[in-house]
């Protein structure tokens, strides 16, 4: 991989990010405010929550910024930490909508409606709407429209140029022999975080292992342990926005980290358990968009599922983990006085 083959990938990742974060940006202001409401009247209610998540992340395209304005909610005071448990688990599941729409790019097909439901066809179509919205119409509204679909066509250009900056790499014998390396769960987990923590953003990073896959060289035994690590770098985010804020908030970005440690150990162990008893074939096979899409659908969905039960749990964890100063205190003036 040449030196211009990786700038433009860095330059395609930058009208990714850009486009991601222009119709993020768009998408909020076009529902005036209304998402950070629908978070602050927050009932107590966990599969309420769970919901609110979900939909929140699925409008503003970023789990991540979910996660801080819930941490901002329980540093203010507005929300309490057994109902940020619910949001933040539904946060995960937002997210992988992101990861759906890029999966189009791998549609096969010569048929016009499948011609046009593959980015290089609609991103340009939704650049000129977007545009002409931007420029020539005065309503606010229709501007922000206008900005929302110029964002995702910023977004699929972004993708689009990075999987063709990439392709080179399936004959490329150091690369391949990295993606090997990197199908050890641990190490693959440890690049998923590492990258995800840097860029910090989980749909990117899932963006960049779809991208990837138009090599050919990435396996399911590969990319299933580096979406796993991928799931727990977004949680840098949040962890960064809580320093210096009170101890619940610092809490709610303990708890989102817990349950993205836990629902990884658990999905490796059992899937690995299960693929060693019944031999995937799939294991074998080379990953597609789609399949990653499937992937990390999957682990959010099954963790939220088999955790939601366990919040109180969690939010125990994650309070003994952050103690309240005045219990700290209590106990070392009680070791005193013995």
């Amino acid at each position: 991989m040449d030196f211009f083959s990786i700038l433009t990938m860095l330059g395609g990742l930058a009208l990714f990010l850009y486009g991601m974060d222009a119709m993020g940006q768009g998408l909020s202001r076009l529902s005036g405010g209304k998402m950070k409401r629908l978070l602050g009247k927050l009932t107590s209610n966990k599969i309420m929550a769970v919901l609110l998540g979900t939909g929140v992340t699925a409008v503003i395209q970023s789990s991540s910024a979910t996660t801080v304005m819930v941490v901002g909610f329980v540093n203010a005071g507005l929300m309490k930490l057994s109902q940020a448990v619910g949001v933040i688990m539904g946060a995960n599941i937002g997210t992988t909508i992101t990861s759906w729409f890029l999966s189009l790019a791998g549609i096969e097909g010569d048929s016009f409606l499948i011609r046009m439901l593959k980015p290089s066809s609609f991103a340009p179509v939704l650049a000129i709407i977007g545009v002409f919205l931007i420029l020539f119409v005065k309503n606010q509204r229709k501007k922000e429209l206008g900005m929302i679909l110029t964002g995702f066509a910023i977004l699929m250009t972004g993708m689009d140029t990075m999987s063709g900056a990439v392709k080179p790499l399936a004959h490329n014998e150091r690369f391949t022999g990295l993606l090997t390396m990197f199908s050890h769960p641990l190490l693959g987990m440890a690049a998923g975080t590492v990258i995800t923590a840097v860029i910090q953003s989980s749909s990117a990073s899932i963006g960049i292992l779809q991208a990837l896959c138009a090599t050919g060289a990435v396996g399911y035994d590969t990319a299933i342990p580096i979406i796993m690590g991928q799931n727990i770098g977004t949680c840098v985010t949040a962890i960064l926005s809580s320093i210096g804020t009170g101890k619940n908030a610092r809490r709610a970005a303990a708890v989102h980290l817990y349950f993205n440690i836990i629902g990884t150990a658990i999905f490796l162990i059992t899937f690995y358990l299960c693929n060693a008893a019944f031999h995937f074939s799939f294991m074998g096979e080379a990953a597609n968009a789609a399949g990653i899409a499937a992937i990390h659908s999957l682990f959010n969905i099954s963790a939220t599922m088999l955790l939601l039960p366990f919040a109180g749990g969690l939010e125990k964890l994650a309070i003994l983990t952050i103690p309240d100063k005045k219990e700290q205190t209590g106990k070392k003036g009680n070791v005193s006085c013995h």
